[in-house]
């Protein structure tokens, strides 16, 4: 069970060797409250460092990892498949999945002609960096690639957890309701970039966007919006140019150690 957040989990990479899988820490009810944050904190520092080697490992190969994190439901999945579908040519890409449960996300990116790994995580609610660490090895990485890590549906826990990622872009649907930043800050304290997903189904919402956007920027000054609808195209060559800048440094980067490689 996950002490920070209270989940158990026994996850694997779908259909692959069981030496692939993968067993959360176990929490004790009975720990004392001094204990239990010493529990978290190897945790988190255990799963820093395995995050540093993710990093390392990606970043030599010029790859640039994007961590999408949402709520279920908020369209992660088909703003994939879009921007597989329209810019499958720009560059090579590879898609790790997660959820707790069925593979159907891969398959769907799958058939968009892009490799993808699933991971699921049974009652885990996040991905961690050891579960990424071994789906890359699934992966034929090509250098100067991007790849997109879908995390499983949840806006506390996977803000907690570095995947070795470059940026985590957090995805808000309109039909969520404009408080979520609010709610959930750990999750935009945490993202490079926020996508207001959904557009198309404004007019039939009572959702303030400028109160959403006020809220988000009051979690994270530092964050950057975008609003997007996978329905209609709104906004998606914004996020294109996003990940075309994002992609041109990662290529362009030289490896080096950074101290939050280095485990803590």
């Amino acid at each position: 069970m996950c002490s920070v957040c209270g989940c158990g989990t026994e996850s694997l990479v779908a259909d692959a060797p069981a030496f692939l899988k993968v067993a959360a820490g176990q929490s004790n009810p009975g720990l004392s409250q001094t204990r239990t944050i010493r529990v978290e904190r190897d945790i988190l520092s255990r799963n820093n460092a395995l995050a540093g080697a993710n990093r390392r490992r990606l970043r030599e190969a010029g790859v640039l990892a994007l961590n999408l994190v949402s709520s279920p439901g908020s369209g992660k999945t088909s703003l994939l498949v879009c921007t597989i579908t329209e810019l499958g040519g720009r560059w090579p890409m590879a898609v790790i999945e997660g959820d707790q449960q069925t593979s159907n996300d891969a398959e769907r990116i799958r058939q968009t002609g892009v490799q993808a790994v699933q991971i699921n995580t049974g009652k885990g609610c996040h991905l961690d960096a050891h579960m990424v660490g071994h789906a890359l090895e699934r992966l034929s990485l090509a250098p100067g690639g991007v790849l997109f890590i879908e995390n499983v549906g949840n806006l506390i826990c996977p803000a907690a957890f570095d995947l070795g990622e470059a940026a985590k872009i957090v995805v808000l649907s309109v039909t969520e309701g404009e408080d979520k930043p609010l709610k959930y800050p750990g999750m935009f304290a945490a993202a490079d970039l926020m996508l207001l997903n959904k557009s198309d189904l404004l007019p039939y919402l009572d959702f303030d966007v400028d109160a959403c956007l006020a809220s988000a920027l009051r979690v994270n000054p530092r964050i950057q919006i975008l609003t997007v609808s996978a329905r209609t195209g709104e906004g998606l060559r914004a996020f294109y140019a996003w990940i075309d800048g994002r992609a041109a440094l990662a290529g362009a980067s030289a490896p080096m150690a950074t101290d939050r490689d280095r485990p803590g």
